[in-house]
C-alpha cells in the first residue's frame, strides 16, 4: 500500500546530494577552473602562468628572508612535486633564487629576484581586474563578506584535510 504524498514536501530541504540542489565541490570546481582559465588567458602574453603568479605573491607576502619548499607549497595548497617543478621553471626565467637555509643543511630559502619582483606588478594588475570584474557578479555591499565567508570554506576544507591524514602511532 502506497503512502500518500507528504504535504510537508515543499517545505522540506532537499538531501544535500540531491541533484537538482546546489553542491558545494562542483560549485568550487567551477568557479576554480573558470577564474583560473579567464586568468591564464589574461596573463598569456606575459610568459608566466597562474601558479607562478600564486607563488611569486606568497614569496612577496612571506618570510622577508625567503620561503623554504615546503612553506611555499602549504601555501600554495599544492604537492612537493608540482612545486619543484615550478620553481626550476622560475628560476630558470631568473626570477627566483634559491640559496641554503642558514639553519636546515637540507633545505633552501627561496626569494624572488628584481626581475621576479618586476614581473609579478605585471601581473597583480591583470590579477586584481579579474577580481574586480568577476566580483562584480555580487552586489557591492555583499564582496567583503562572500570573500570572508568563503576563507572560512577553505579554512574548513583544510582542516577536513587534515583531519584526514592517516595518524602516526
Amino acid at each position: 500500500m502506497k503512502s500518500a504524498p507528504s504535504k510537508l514536501k515543499n517545505t522540506e530541504p532537499a538531501p544535500v546530494d540531491a541533484p537538482d540542489r546546489r553542491r558545494l565541490p562542483p560549485l568550487l570546481r567551477r568557479a576554480w577552473y573558470g577564474l583560473n582559465q579567464a586568468f591564464r588567458r589574461r596573463i598569456a602574453h606575459t610568459g608566466a602562468t597562474p601558479d607562478q603568479f600564486t607563488a611569486m605573491r606568497s614569496l612577496l607576502e612571506g618570510d622577508p628572508k625567503g620561503m623554504s619548499q615546503c612553506q611555499l607549497t602549504e601555501s600554495m595548497s599544492s604537492d612537493p612535486n608540482t612545486i619543484a617543478s615550478l620553481l626550476e621553471r622560475m628560476e630558470k626565467s631568473g626570477w627566483v633564487e634559491r640559496k641554503r637555509h642558514e639553519t636546515d643543511r637540507r633545505a633552501y630559502r627561496i626569494k624572488l629576484k628584481p626581475a621576479g619582483k618586476r614581473k609579478y606588478e605585471e601581473l597583480r594588475q591583470l590579477a586584481v581586474e579579474l577580481q574586480t570584474d568577476v566580483l562584480t557578479a555580487l552586489p557591492a555591499e555583499r564582496r567583503e563578506a562572500f570573500l570572508e565567508e568563503l576563507s572560512l570554506v577553505a579554512d574548513a576544507c583544510r582542516n577536513s584535510a587534515d583531519a584526514a591524514l592517516p595518524r602516526s602511532s
